[in-house]
């Protein structure tokens, strides 16, 4: 896979105009691009302030010059360029028809952020990395038709920064969601990471992933103890990613001992202040 990213950076956007808007003309003029089969688009150029719409329907209205793009990623920038929580995202409606050939697809932020009616063939993988991930988004995958989709990757994250929903919101989706082919399930980066282990473990595609993806969450023994009572059961799983938790060290070498690879690295420490306990989920700011 040949990849390439485009971004603008700060004096490209104040000084000589560089936007959502020119972002597709400069890609198309690159003479490499026709060469690509992976896209990422980084900051278009005042993300925190203008979507990425006119990009998106840039390239719907210029399909045929991107059939041959098989992995899409908008909005791979740093917190240095633009904060998460910050980034305008668009609407993805009329991306699904104008590029059927498309395999992978990564997002990036969750402000403003529409999937519409997602119905799309050769969808292996979806993305979506943010702070908070709103209801409404979670219902559109819920009501997704990817036959062929084998990764789910969803960055939960957190009320402050957008996710208006609840356990039940993800056990509805688990139970409601027809994704056949799925081999990899990620439901991450969020402080309820306990409850939606149970989630998980109770949902219909525990018995078929291979990898199960816990990461970045505030994951404690409550949740290590579920894995290590249920896990044992489904040898289909052969990952389990816990990384960046609130594990302790005890109950992270017991899950160590699981029957498959286990990644509970980047163990944190609760901050004690004032007589409180504070624990974060990795991707909240």
């Amino acid at each position: 896979m040949k990849s390439k990213k485009y971004s603008y950076d700060y004096d490209q956007y104040e000084e000589n105009g560089k936007n959502a808007g020119t972002m597709v003309e400069d890609i198309l003029a690159d003479p490499e691009f026709p060469e690509l089969t992976e896209l990422v688009v980084g900051e278009w150029g005042g993300a925190w302030e203008g979507s990425c719409q006119k990009m998106i329907d840039g390239i719907t209205e210029h399909a045929e010059r991107f059939s041959h793009i098989e992995s899409l990623f908008i909005g791979d920038m740093s917190w240095e360029e633009c904060e998460v929580s910050w980034i305008m995202q668009g609407n993805y409606s009329r991306l699904w028809g104008a590029m059927p050939q498309l395999k992978e697809l990564t997002i990036k932020g969750s402000t403003d952020l529409v999937l519409g009616e997602i119905c799309h063939e050769g969808l292996e993988s979806l993305t979506i990395i943010c702070g908070g991930l709103p209801k409404s988004v979670i219902r559109e995958i819920q009501n997704a038709k990817l036959p062929n989709l084998k990764k789910l990757l969803l960055y939960i994250g957190v009320e402050y920064y957008g996710f208006d929903g609840n356990a039940d919101t993800v056990r509805e989706l688990l139970e409601q969601g027809d994704f056949p082919q799925l081999s990899y399930l990620g439901i991450t980066d969020s402080d309820i990471q306990d409850e939606l282990t149970q989630v998980v473990l109770d949902s219909k595609y525990i018995g078929q992933i291979q990898t199960l993806d816990l990461s970045n969450g505030i994951l404690t023994d409550q949740g290590g103890a579920l894995l290590l009572e249920r896990l044992p059961a489904y040898p289909n799983i052969k990952k389990l990613d816990a990384h960046y938790n609130y594990l302790s060290a005890q109950m992270a070498e017991k899950l160590k001992t699981l029957p498959m690879e286990v990644d509970v690295s980047e163990n944190e420490k609760p901050v004690k202040s004032g007589g409180e306990i504070y624990m974060s989920a990795m991707l909240t700011e």
